[in-house]
């Protein structure tokens, strides 16, 4: 198994090859290796300062799971904006440990200025160090591991080095399931809450580890049009790409690669998903698929569903918060038209390629409704 270090020198050398730009290299490298030994000692020193720790559990977590850009951020930050439990803030993934973070909170501001999480184009996706956000990002922090490790750099690679963070492969459930319930134990702590919601997108190819792992979870898994998916993932990726290296200014064949690439692992996330759900390794009663176009045209019945699967009753104000919200969804019009060409994309092939995803989890709504049926 190839260690943290080698996983950061081999992406160095990927990223130097491929940019030749050495500065943000480096910064790339001491944010994801440096802060490694004060957090461990930062949050063996927590179960000194927070008795409360040892006493708190990661129970009947609510587990936010689907490829990028099928609207998990949206409720994610919903369902923790209206109380069901609690989310973490960018910051915090990237130091969990309460007693550091009691030392850094004065200092988020004006980390800011400097966070990689400025290149995102606000009109795609709204983030910062402040924000609460996906859970993976924990881990490609502490381990400089997983599918952001690959989607981001190591994609650009001559060599193909998707098998180094393949589950199938190189399978960590184990190793980052520990690390996430530490990290959530302690934002329990934090928020003083007692419900856990995640969002993981690596976790789609690995439902079935995930749920061994929480077997009282709960999870939410997002399906949407690949149509939209893909080139929106792609839109997203390359803006923060050149932000910081100026991927647009690579030559052509080096930028198809990658964009190919981009492309055939998330078909393979849906796939995984699929063929994990109808061979049975995934139950219903511990899984529930969340249309994303569901979740605009019919948010409030919808959110029924959603809360009745996770237990959670509704109040008064929550039960505004979502009509308002339904109201939102519905008159919502997209100012993104993405041109698939732009990214190497076609339509025919992604409705070839992703057939079995839209005869499964997809099809017309109307279907739906009148066989009364869930995907």
């Amino acid at each position: 198994m190839v260690s943290k270090l080698g996983r950061a020198w081999t992406t160095l050398g990927i990223l130097r090859r491929t940019f030749g730009r050495w500065l943000p290299l480096f910064g790339l490298a001491g944010l994801t290796t440096l802060p490694h030994l004060p957090v461990s000692l930062g949050m063996l020193l927590d179960r000194l300062l927070y008795p409360r720790l040892g006493r708190t559990r990661v129970e009947r977590p609510i587990l936010i799971v689907g490829n990028p850009r099928t609207g998990s951020t949206f409720l994610h930050r919903f369902l923790v904006d209206h109380g069901l439990g609690a989310g973490m803030e960018v910051w915090q993934l990237l130091c969990p440990s309460l007693c550091l973070q009691a030392v850094l909170r004065p200092f988020v501001p004006l980390l800011e200025k400097v966070s990689p999480t400025r290149f995102h184009q606000a009109a795609a996706h709204q983030t910062s160090l402040g924000s609460v956000e996906t859970d993976d990002a924990a881990l490609l922090y502490r381990y400089f591991d997983g599918l952001a490790l690959y989607g981001f750099f190591m994609a650009f690679d001559e060599q193909d080095r998707r098998d180094l963070v393949d589950p199938a492969v190189n399978d960590t459930s184990g190793r980052d399931f520990a690390w996430l319930e530490e990290a959530w134990r302690r934002n329990l702590v934090s928020r003083r809450s007692d419900r856990v919601i995640g969002k993981l997108f690596s976790a789609v190819p690995r439902v079935p580890s995930l749920i061994d792992h929480f077997s009282d979870g709960r999870v939410l898994y997002l399906a949407r049009d690949p149509l939209s998916v893909f080139p929106s993932t792609a839109s997203l990726v390359t803006g923060v790409l050149d932000g910081l290296f100026g991927f647009w200014s690579l030559p052509d064949e080096v930028r198809d690669r990658y964009l190919e690439r981009l492309y055939l692992a998330q078909v393979e996330l849906l796939r995984r998903f699929h063929d994990d759900w109808t061979s049975g390794r995934i139950s219903p009663d511990q899984v529930l698929v969340v249309r994303f176009d569901r979740l605009m045209a019919d948010f409030e019945g919808l959110m029924d569903e959603i809360l009745d699967f996770v237990g959670h009753r509704a109040d008064d104000e929550l039960l505004a918060a979502i009509a308002a919200r339904g109201d939102k969804q519905r008159a919502y019009k997209s100012g993104h038209e993405y041109d698939l060409a732009r990214f190497g994309l076609d339509e025919a092939r992604i409705r070839a390629d992703c057939a079995f995803f839209y005869d499964t989890f997809l099809p017309p709504l109307e279907e739906v409704a009148s066989t009364g049926t869930d995907p």
